[in-house]
């Protein structure tokens, strides 16, 4: 029978000659990954085990098996190398029975190191380097099911539905001799399997039909059917293997979204990276499980898992908690004509290692490939991609999401099943409502095309407040304005089949220096840590969650500068009362923000109550702004509803950091030092992942009305820096 250790104990981490012990999961970028650009490490590095031979009967083989080392590694016993792997996300394993001594060394040498074969190379998060999920010694039987295809364990479960009859196909995969195969499952039955041949493979397959099957109904009842292959060798059990499955329907309409099991189930979700901070990705079960109970909280029933294969443990999870999953592989940001067998291998291994989870709905191709342009090898790669995908798993689509920079008559857009951009218009260019035209328009120039909006968001740093919060301020308050705009625009087009919000927690990338806090994307609704919900989180939960609750926003802006101050909440009850030092203000009736007007002349005990729920909070009247909550002098500005000396004295007749970008661009001297401005800022936008970037003409529209001042702001520069005063001077000398 199968004998499966854990085998994270024992082993020692070696990094340029220093050497120290440690226990998997482990990397060696928990710190350095999340501090900034300058002092990530990318090398490489051994991790190395002494260990006896085991205990094992003759035909027997002993593999190892590494859920996850990133990104590319070499496996050697005994100082002779058994085994590649190159991508860090996926399962593999490999034999090495023929290599053991009575004592062994296990050496794996990991790199993290750029290269131009493996994906990822370049993209908005840490990669983290090291073996940073678990790692096992499996020992089986000379007849056993198969572990050498990709990192799967040779059961394929593939279920369908006609009215109120279910068909369910098995595949098994064996290694070695097996003169039976019995498939059990509960509450159904059993049944041998038939044995034969496929492209020289050892398979064994057969159907169960089940009558009136309980299905996977997502949240409302996620249904698992647990399902037990044992593979005989004359009469005795060689190896047996156990799993789950889930029976359910989907399909996608462009006019009224996503179906589950035939009835109308928009998808209402966030993305999610693993890591968190000090920790990196070598996660915990329990780490894994506090994601899921957040993100199940906030009343999400779609995963956007991004961008790379999860743990296992996670994909469990989202079956047992009925989650709908969008499932891909790191082909990111920028193509490479040299990785195409890589993702073609990072694909098998999605497919294979995770065919059997019920929550899985999609395979994603890529992520924002595009942000260089469209060539024809990647349009090659993408089509090979696609192809792979339904030959693998036809009950399943393959999806894209694609940059928002990308022209929507591109054949990328049409190429899968379905699609999403990842749109922020509010945030890095544009205003809110431009995503409202983005979708009228899609829709109406492409009404049979599926769409889902992929990924949307803006970055938000929790000490960052504002009595007037502004696109580009990195205020706790603009996120939550520009998500409550987000959740509106979404509810009222119902042919967006799904919505995954950038992102559910804020995560580690290396090459950002944003807001004062560099190594970060601040985009998430709850700290990198987990311990803090970010006032955006509670618009979230007011619109999806049926939990009765009540939540005053504003709580880290305590020291007020007006006289009048907004005092907003957020609740999924129908009414809340507010109260100012125990006294009855207002009784408020809205849908999930409630606003009030208070006047404040010194410390205020705040209090917002609808039935049962209540929240409190303390603010007080103050004569300066608290230097804490801004990011530099110029977002000062905002605390005062005054204009800087220099914008009420500046001459109509020449341009200006007001000046429109359509009015700086008309004028050849303007447009010489815009273009010069934009491919400054590009390299330096979401730590250089701007550079080299092509702007399609619908965004030129956009970006061409605002004004000069708001780019540069949102672009993070400073508007008192020398390099600022330098182009204001430049302009006022160019006449409109």
């Amino acid at each position: 029978m199968r004998n499966t250790i854990l085998w994270n104990d024992g082993w020692k981490f070696e990094k340029e000659n220093i050497s120290e012990a440690v226990t998997i999961p482990h990397t060696w970028n928990a710190v350095d990954g999340q501090t900034g650009p300058e002092q990530y490490y990318r090398g490489i590095c051994h991790y190395k085990k002494q260990f006896n031979r085991p205990t094992m009967e003759d035909g027997q083989r002993c593999y190892l098996e590494f859920r996850g080392v990133n990104s590319s590694c070499e496996v050697h016993i005994n100082g002779k190398a058994i085994a590649r792997h190159d991508g860090g996300y996926s399962t593999f394993r490999c034999d090495v029975t023929d290599f053991l001594q009575r004592s062994n060394e296990v050496t794996v040498i990991v790199s993290n190191e750029p290269n131009e074969v493996v994906y990822p190379q370049r993209a908005d998060f840490t990669f983290y380097g090291g073996i940073y999920r678990d790692v096992y010694m499996v020992i089986v039987n000379k007849g056993h099911f198969d572990l050498d295809y990709y990192g799967g364990n040779g059961l394929y479960v593939t279920p369908s539905i006609e009215g109120n009859h279910a068909h369910v196909d098995i595949k098994t995969y064996f290694a070695g001799n097996a003169d039976r195969i019995l498939i059990s499952i509960d509450g159904v039955g059993e049944k041998e399997l038939e044995i034969s041949k496929e492209d020289g493979k050892n398979i064994a397959t057969g159907s169960f039909d089940i009558e009136n099957p309980r299905l996977w109904n997502g949240i409302a009842d996620p249904y698992l059917y647990r399902i037990t292959a044992t593979l005989f060798t004359g009469e005795e059990v060689s190896d047996r293997i156990y799993d789950r499955f889930g029976i359910r329907t989907f399909s996608f309409d462009p006019e009224n979204g996503f179906f589950l099991n035939g009835k109308s189930y928009p998808l209402r979700g966030v993305s999610r990276h693993q890591d968190r901070a000090g920790i990196g990705n070598a996660l915990t079960k329990e780490m894994h499980e506090e994601d899921m109970d957040l993100i199940l909280s906030m009343g999400a029933n779609s995963i956007r898992l991004a961008h790379y294969q999860h743990d296992q443990y996670f994909y469990d999870l989202c079956d047992e908690k009925g989650i709908v999953a969008w499932a891909e592989i790191p082909y990111i940001t920028v193509h490479m004509d040299s990785g195409r067998d890589n993702t073609i291998s990072q694909m098998k291994e999605l497919i294979t290692q995770n065919y059997n989870h019920a929550s899985i709905i999609c395979w994603a191709l890529s992520n924002e490939i595009t942000l260089q342009g469209v060539t024809d090898d990647l349009m090659e790669n993408h089509r090979i991609l696609n192809d792979l995908v339904h030959e693998m798993d036809p009950g399943r689509v393959s999806a894209m999401a694609n940059l928002f920079m990308l022209e929507t008559d591109s054949p990328l857009v049409q190429l899968p099943d379905i699609r999403g951009y990842n749109l922020y218009y509010g945030w890095y260019v544009g205003d809110m409502e431009d995503n409202d035209k983005w979708f009228d328009d899609f829709h109406r120039e492409h009404p049979d095309t599926v769409i889902g909006l992929t990924e949307y968001g803006a970055d938000s740093v929790i000490k960052l407040q504002s009595p007037k919060p502004e696109k580009g301020d990195f205020t706790e308050g603009y996120q939550a304005l520009y998500h409550e705009h987000m959740l509106e625009m979404i509810n009222k087009r119902p042919y967006i089949w799904g919505s995954y919000c950038w992102n559910m927690f804020e995560f580690a990338a290396a090459g950002r220096d944003e807001a004062g806090d560099p190594g970060k994307n601040h985009k998430g609704l709850v700290t990198f840590d987990r311990k803090i919900k970010k006032d955006a989180y509670y618009i979230y939960k007011a619109w999806w969650s049926d939990e009765p609750f009540v939540h005053l926003c504003g709580k880290r802006y305590h020291d007020r500068i007006e006289e009048e101050t907004e005092i907003k909440a957020y609740s999924n009850q129908g009414t809340v009362t507010l109260f100012v030092d125990g006294e009855e203000i207002e009784t408020k009736t809205a849908e999930h923000v409630f606003t009030f007007r208070v006047n404040i002349n010194g410390t205020h005990k705040i209090e917002a109550v609808s039935g049962d729920c209540r929240d409190e909070m303390e603010i007080t009247k103050v004569s300066d702004p608290n230097p804490d909550y801004f990011i530099s002098k110029d977002k000062v500005h905002n605390w005062f509803d005054v204009q800087a000396e220099d914008e009420s004295a500046e001459d109509n007749e020449y341009l200006s950091l007001n000046s429109t970008m359509a009015e700086i661009q008309a004028v050849p001297e303007g447009k010489a030092i815009i273009d010069n401005m934009m491919a400054v800022m590009n390299s330096k936008a979401a730590g250089g992942m701007g550079e080299g970037v092509k702007i399609p003409k619908a965004m030129q529209a956009i970006i061409a009305r605002q004004p000069l001042k708001k780019l540069i702001q949102q672009g993070g520069m400073k508007l008192d820096s020398p390099e600022i005063r330098n182009l204001e001077m430049a302009l006022s000398k160019i006449k409109k």
